[in-house]
């Protein structure tokens, strides 16, 4: 198992999992991962969707109970302790939750109320997290109106009211535009320079390269990969990529007849991808079986597409998608 960022093997691990299984009826979305999260580094869980990562964060966040395996979070077993593991962390659901109809302000002082705060301690502590989210002059704003980068950095602002040891981000920028993004990751990068334990869902690359010191990917419930980000793209990253876009309804018939030319074939609903280490090559090959797409591009993988074990796990295609 990789270790984290300047630790040793006498620091204590915040989450340790091992052989961790989370089953929904005869579904096994979690299917036996080993984790080990140490304090102060950044620890990505990445992969496509359906890969078992919010599943593995729900676990963690005491929210849903394992199936089979051990975990420890903070110490402790979340099904015994399970109140006073939640009452320490900090969480920020894939899709937010906060009352629309309250003030920036009133969100984060009803939040606040939740964990035996006082009322002078919420009104200080608000106006450090509004000033952190860059949302101090939308204070007094209902929430409904704001744009979707403000009210994701109003989600992680109330996060961060009880001081967590340990802070759970679960697709923290999807549906987000760059700018808003980039924002985002700004404010994430100064928790982890305080020191903040982060630990991270994400199907972006990019997202991972920046935020995660270490991260795991994540295909069909299994670790598949596990690194730094350079050390994944170096490892893993396919060169290019060959886009082919056909006709509606002949990619299937098409990418049948050239799959076996690339390390893998992936069909979308307007063109076929093959990952491939060389790229023009394998677009002549296409051509010499007599195929002739309505177009073709040849573009670089190296930081967008991981194959991992023969599957692409990570893809540009989700890059700013929405999908969750």
């Amino acid at each position: 198992m990789v270790r984290g960022v300047g630790e040793s093997a006498e620091d204590p691990a915040l989450v340790q999992a091992k052989a961790l299984v989370k089953r929904f009826g005869e579904f096994e979305a979690v299917r036996g991962i080993d984790v080990e999260v140490r304090r102060g580094e950044a620890f990505g869980f990445l992969g496509p969707n359906g890969a078992g990562k919010s599943s593995t964060m729900r676990m963690i966040a005491c929210v849903s109970p394992r199936t089979d395996g051990e975990l420890r979070v903070l110490g402790l077993d979340p099904d015994v302790a399970g109140p006073r593991v939640r009452a320490r962390l900090g969480v920020v659901p894939q899709q937010d939750n906060l009352d629309v109809e309250l003030t920036v302000r009133q969100n984060l002082h009803v939040y606040g109320r939740y964990f035996g705060l006082s009322r002078a301690a919420v009104r200080r502590k608000a106006e450090e997290l509004m000033e952190f989210a860059q949302l101090s002059d939308r204070a007094d704003d209902q929430v409904d109106p704001l744009s979707g980068g403000m009210k994701r950095r109003l989600t992680i602002a109330r996060s961060l009211v009880n001081d967590p040891e340990l802070l759970l981000l679960d697709e923290p920028t999807t549906g987000l535009d760059p700018q808003a993004r980039h924002l985002l990751w700004d404010r994430l990068f100064r928790l982890k320079a305080q020191g903040t334990t982060l630990i991270v869902t994400t199907h972006y690359m990019d997202e991972a390269e920046q935020l995660c010191d270490r991260l795991v990917v994540m295909d069909g419930g299994r670790i598949v990969a596990e690194g730094s980000p350079t050390e994944l793209i170096t490892r893993y990253s396919t060169r290019e990529v060959v886009e082919l876009r056909f006709p509606t309804g002949e990619q299937e018939t098409a990418a049948r007849r050239v799959e076996d030319l690339a390390e893998r074939a992936e069909v979308l609903p307007d063109r076929v991808l093959l990952y491939s280490m060389a790229g023009e090559a394998t677009l002549e090959q296409v051509h010499a079986r007599g195929l002739r797409p309505l177009s073709s591009l040849v573009t670089s993988g190296t930081r967008d597409h991981l194959v991992c074990q023969g599957e692409v796990v990570v893809s540009c295609l989700g890059r700013g998608s929405g999908v969750g």
